[in-house]
């Protein structure tokens, strides 16, 4: 057993994502978690995408991969909506341009913090800070799509992609929505591959979303 921590110094997160056990099972257990699955959720009606530039591990030549969402806009529509318009630019600010500013290996992916780029910034369109929406669906596989925070009902435009499941953040942070495909799937994990047990980048060039939308 052995933990992950998103603490840091100039991050203020959740606690619920500081000092929890990462893995709870056995080696099959564990292998099974880590295949990406279909979404459970009544419906999927929204999609959108990041476009990625990053330089995968033992190179320095950029590359850009595309990470395709499907978004649980009828059941979590009010965070759906954030983060779909945050991709279109909707409201004159987004995703396009910020990077993935931390990212730890078998854990998650954290972005969306466009106005500072280190985790103590970015908005949401509904202003700085919205509530918790609901908690209906679980970390319950790699590849969802949730929302960081720095504690109950501090919604912002902060997000993680899972890539274990993560069943210590039910509860504390809303799922609403997944990786939408295999492909996109190893997008994340050669970006999940750039990081550390810190969360900070071991290359210079930062996965950066030089594109975004909805589709």
């Amino acid at each position: 057993m052995f933990s992950r921590s998103l603490k840091s110094t100039t991050t203020p997160l959740c606690s619920s994502f500081a000092s929890r056990p990462l893995f709870n099972c056995n080696q099959s257990s564990f292998l099974s978690l880590r295949q990406f699955h279909q979404t459970t959720a009544t419906m999927v009606n929204t999609k959108a995408f990041f476009d990625v530039e990053y330089a995968p591990v033992g190179t320095s030549a950029k590359k850009v991969g595309r990470i395709n969402f499907n978004l649980y806009e009828d059941d979590v529509p009010k965070t759906s909506k954030n983060f779909r318009e945050l991709c279109t630019g909707k409201h004159g600010f987004g995703y396009k341009g910020s990077t993935f500013h931390r990212v730890i290996p078998s854990f998650m992916l954290q972005g969306g913090d466009f106005t500072r780029g280190n985790g103590t910034g970015g908005k949401s369109i509904y202003g700085e800070k919205f509530p918790d929406e609901n908690f209906k669906f679980k970390h319950d596989k790699p590849g969802l799509l949730s929302m960081a925070n720095a504690g109950p009902n501090t919604n912002g435009s902060q997000f993680f992609i899972t890539t274990v499941v993560t069943s210590w953040l039910d509860g504390k942070h809303v799922v609403f929505g997944e990786v939408a495909d295999a492909e996109s799937m190893n997008v994340v994990k050669e970006i999940e591959a750039l990081g550390s047990n810190s969360g900070a980048l071991r290359s210079n060039v930062k996965p950066t979303i030089v594109d975004c939308g909805e589709l």
